[in-house]
């Protein structure tokens, strides 16, 4: 596989993800959980971009472009049910943001979102989820303060201003909260054990 097809796939990759998430949006079921048909086209995309890692190596800038390198760090954004393949991921992307400093915002969502599946606390508030109000919210950080400091580091709004956007962003889409909160935290903590994300509660 040459770089310019590995190229043209990832964007490929990333183009029926957004497909398939304007078609959840348009007809209602976005917020409804993990839906299925994300979930299946998520894992078979990571899959895909793996296979392709394993022919070319890490789809950098210097190989694939920046969209194309952009459009991979989406695709395993969205690879959530193989955590193995994002660890990997994010171990690759560790070593090329220390020469490429324009990666750094890349690695910082990554990072929060591997802390939050594995029920660690953020480290750059990039990570929104319901809040029992029924509030697009962040996710769990460490501190507020050194939240926004870090956030600054790389040229990012205030996790405050960032709350208002997101939680414009999903009225703007028509996403509405689970009805059943509870039960929504619940589906969630037991997907991240089934997938091995944690472990499973005892008792």
């Amino acid at each position: 596989m040459t770089s310019t097809t590995a190229a043209k796939r990832i964007m490929e990759l990333q183009d029926r993800d957004l497909d398939l998430r304007q078609q959840l949006l348009e007809n209602g079921t976005l917020s409804s959980g993990y839906n299925e048909a994300m979930e299946a086209l998520h894992n078979a995309n990571a899959r895909e971009l793996e296979a392709i890692m394993e022919a070319i190596g890490y789809p950098s800038v210097p190989k694939v472009g920046k969209e194309a390198n952009q459009a991979a760090w989406l695709v395993v954004q969205h690879a959530i049910g193989i955590p193995s393949f994002m660890k990997k991921f994010l171990h690759h992307l560790q070593r090329e943001a220390e020469k490429d400093k324009d990666l750094s915002i890349q690695l910082a969502y990554l990072t929060d979102r591997v802390r939050i599946l594995e029920g660690q606390e953020q480290w750059y508030g990039t990570q929104f989820d319901w809040d029992q109000e029924g509030l697009m919210s962040p996710a769990p950080y460490d501190n507020l303060d050194k939240v926004n400091a870090r956030r600054r580091d790389l040229g990012l709004n205030s996790l405050e201003e960032q709350t208002e956007a997101m939680r414009l962003r999903v009225r703007n889409e028509g996403q509405r909260a689970p009805k059943d909160m509870e039960g929504h935290l619940r589906e969630q903590r037991a997907w991240r054990s089934k997938v091995g994300w944690i472990k499973a509660s005892k008792g």
